[in-house]
């Protein structure tokens, strides 16, 4: 399977915090999944990626490229959407299209304007005078105006509403559809995850935990709801986590599920997942690599 972005060994040393041998790989025409507490390092990560840190160690590749000696090449063909909008405030609908017209050699003016009009912006209005959710679509629209192979996304539905959150990934899963795009995607809104990813990578601290496809990953957890005096017949090996409650004890468990048909298993969400291990400080699940991932 060809792989849009190879990650390996990646490191990054900041004062109080590190990227420590981050390792993914992305898939050419599916999504993945970017997951992880504030501070974890997905935004360090996504900044690595697109070379707009120094990094201390490790390669990207991003379409087999190496993503620091062929970034202009590798840059024409991604679009890029981050938490914090980055178009000048005084800047409106049709001055951005004047700038991105000089800046990407695929610009599409009749796709940047239908986006426009599908997500009901105003084409007069100065870009300060956007509400956030406003700000979010606006640079949306502009990531897929150019013809891009591969989006890379920071919390792109952070600030949406439900209705147009919806909207917005009806729009990414249309840009899918040729199966020669991708999309990397870092969101703390895992339902959204739950709905478009394919794949899904779990970053802690500076460190991969896990990366795996999103169904394997929901398919071998399962919540046990149980009494405190059940949990013996758990095996500790099964157990990703576990939290009490003045009812009993719920546990996260990561394989031999079958093992426990006789006992209350409920499916588990990624947001579980992730609270489960996150909290719990359990190692990787076995078969999902912490250092680089291999999909």
């Amino acid at each position: 399977m060809e792989n849009i972005i190879e990650i390996k060994g990646l490191v990054k040393n900041y004062d109080g915090f590190s990227l420590k041998e981050v390792g993914f790989c992305l898939p050419k025409g599916s999504v993945m999944g970017f997951i992880g507490q504030n501070g974890a390092g997905k935004s360090t990560t996504i900044k690595a990626i697109l070379n707009l840190i120094k990094t201390d160690g490790g390669s990207v590749t991003v379409f087999g490229k190496d993503s620091v000696k062929d970034e202009e090449a590798i840059k024409e063909q991604i679009g890029v959407v981050f938490d914090e909008p980055c178009f000048h405030d005084v800047l409106n609908a049709n001055q951005i299209n004047k700038v991105f017209k000089g800046i990407y050699k695929e610009w599409s003016e009749e796709a940047f304007f239908g986006y426009m009009k599908r997500f009901e912006l105003p084409l007069k209005r100065k870009f300060k005078d956007f509400s956030r959710g406003m700000k979010m679509k606006m640079q949306i629209a502009v990531a897929l105006s150019h013809n891009a192979k591969l989006l890379i996304m920071d919390e792109p539905t952070s600030g949406l509403d439900p209705v147009v959150r919806n909207e917005v990934l009806d729009v990414f899963m249309e840009y899918l559809l040729d199966g020669e795009r991708s999309i990397l995607i870092s969101s703390h809104i895992t339902v959204d995850l739950e709905k478009i990813a394919d794949y899904v990578t779990f970053i802690d601290k500076g460190r991969i935990f896990m990366s795996d496809n999103k169904d394997n990953v929901l398919d071998n957890h399962r919540i046990i709801k149980c009494g405190k005096s059940d949990i013996d017949k758990i095996d500790s090996g099964d157990i990703a986590g576990k939290r009490e409650n003045e009812f009993g004890v719920e546990v996260l468990i990561k394989s031999n599920i079958d093992r426990y048909s006789d006992m209350t298993l409920d499916r588990a969400t990624l947001d579980e997942i992730i609270l489960f291990y996150v909290k719990g400080n359990h190692p990787s699940p076995a078969g999902h690599p912490s250092k680089e991932g291999n999909l």
